[in-house]
């Protein structure tokens, strides 16, 4: 899958834009093209065109921030990387780490790691719980009390972030970057509108505006309008201030779960 804006034409007075997604081509006229960002009213041409994407010598910041970060995170937090692997071993056997399909940069899937904080089926439960979704929405699922999670060890883990840590391997092998918006399933992926392609603009990341804003209690348009913004307003300095900001977001831990 990609996305790529291929033109912006006129049709009958109107601008309309047209968004290629996986070789073909969506056209956005109107009221589709656009969304609401912070409080202004942008369009999905003007937040793909955003210079700081696009920018080689931001690129390259992020790029070296993310290999420092990554490869320093885990020396670093080795220890809680080891503890986790051991609790989570001890409490429910094997596999210790959960791997899955996500969506990243363009469209382009990838292996997302994490620690695994619920049972082993619990892919195959989640269908059955569909009804108690707490943002309903069919896009996103959320569940406070998901009885798929393991008592005690999933719920800290989930609950302090830890499950996530395995993430920085993503992020040194250049699949995620330390700050972006949270890569979606495939299946969230197709269930999406146009205008929320904008998301997959900007390569996926460990935290950005809303882990910092509320984490699971935001509902999908509220998740959409705040990866919006992080796309339209992305720079280095943006970048250090929402890793700053979800050191605090992890201890307060609002929105958890």
């Amino acid at each position: 899958m990609s996305v790529d804006v291929t033109d912006r034409r006129q049709q009958g007075g109107a601008v309309s834009e047209a968004v290629s997604v996986a070789g073909g081509s969506i056209t956005l006229p109107g009221d589709r093209s656009s969304v609401i960002v912070g409080d202004s009213y942008g369009s999905i041409f003007d937040l793909l065109a955003c210079p700081a994407v696009h920018s080689p010598v931001y690129r390259m910041m992020k790029r070296v921030t993310d290999v420092v970060g990554s490869i320093v995170g885990i020396i670093v937090l080795s220890p809680i990387f080891l503890l986790a692997a051991i609790a989570v071993l001890l409490k429910d056997g094997r596999p210790i780490i959960f791997r899955q399909t996500r969506v990243g940069l363009n469209g382009s899937e990838f292996t997302i790691y994490k620690f695994r904080t619920m049972t082993r089926n619990a892919e195959q439960q989640l269908d059955a719980l569909r009804e108690q979704n707490e943002h309903g929405d069919s896009v996103t699922f959320k569940m406070r009390n998901d009885p798929r999670v393991i008592p005690i060890i999933g719920q800290f883990m989930r609950r302090t972030s830890i499950d996530e840590l395995p993430q920085l391997w993503n992020v040194l092998r250049g699949e995620m970057s330390l700050v972006g918006p949270r890569p979606a399933l495939p299946k969230e992926v197709a269930r999406y509108d146009a205008p929320h392609m904008v998301r997959l603009a900007a390569k996926p990341g460990l935290t950005c505006f809303w882990q910092v804003s509320g984490r699971g209690e935001l509902g999908f348009d509220q998740q959409f309008e705040l990866d919006c913004r992080y796309v339209a307003e992305c720079s280095f300095i943006v970048d250090l201030w929402l890793i700053a900001m979800t050191f605090p977001a992890l201890i307060k831990a609002r929105g958890a779960c």
